[in-house]
């Protein structure tokens, strides 16, 4: 079940491979995103000492969140990943052209997990052929419901 998609990551990036991630969460953050108060539009992965890091994800914390801590809505939050997998993102990251960005945020077995993508940037003529591919589907569907006007 997904609770926030990056739908702006398809639109920039070409993915090539996906990971799934465990994320370091404070209580108060997973009652947020049970509520749905999260945003990973900006959100991006970085690479430190051998670790991933998830920087630019924004948790809204709830009004109710507790009075003894100060919520940090945007903290740098770390990416639980098998360290063979962790080797195998940064011989790729290494090479030019690569980065990573978080594809969406979803539960699994109640835990919040993170898919990120292995991702190539677009070219601006790129987009515009995906644009324009996506389009074309949306025409092809209304022209085999034989919707004329459109």
């Amino acid at each position: 079940m997904s609770i926030v998609d990056n739908k702006k990551a398809f639109f920039d990036y070409f993915i090539e491979e996906r990971f799934e991630a465990g994320l370091v969460l404070e209580g108060w953050e997973v009652k947020a995103i049970r509520a749905g108060r999260v945003h990973v539009k900006e959100a991006y992965v970085v690479i430190r000492k051998a670790e991933l890091f998830l920087i630019g994800c924004h948790i809204t914390p709830l009004l109710s969140a507790s009075t003894h801590i100060v919520p940090d809505s945007t903290r740098t939050r770390k990416l639980l990943l098998n360290a063979i997998e962790i080797r195998k993102l940064i011989g790729k990251v290494e090479q030019k052209g690569y980065t990573l960005v978080p594809l969406n945020l979803h539960f699994t077995k109640g835990n919040v997990k993170c898919e990120i993508g292995l991702a190539r940037g677009k070219k601006q003529h790129d987009k515009r052929a995906a644009t324009k591919e996506r389009e074309w589907e949306v025409q092809k569907g209304r022209i085999a419901r034989g919707d004329l006007n459109a």
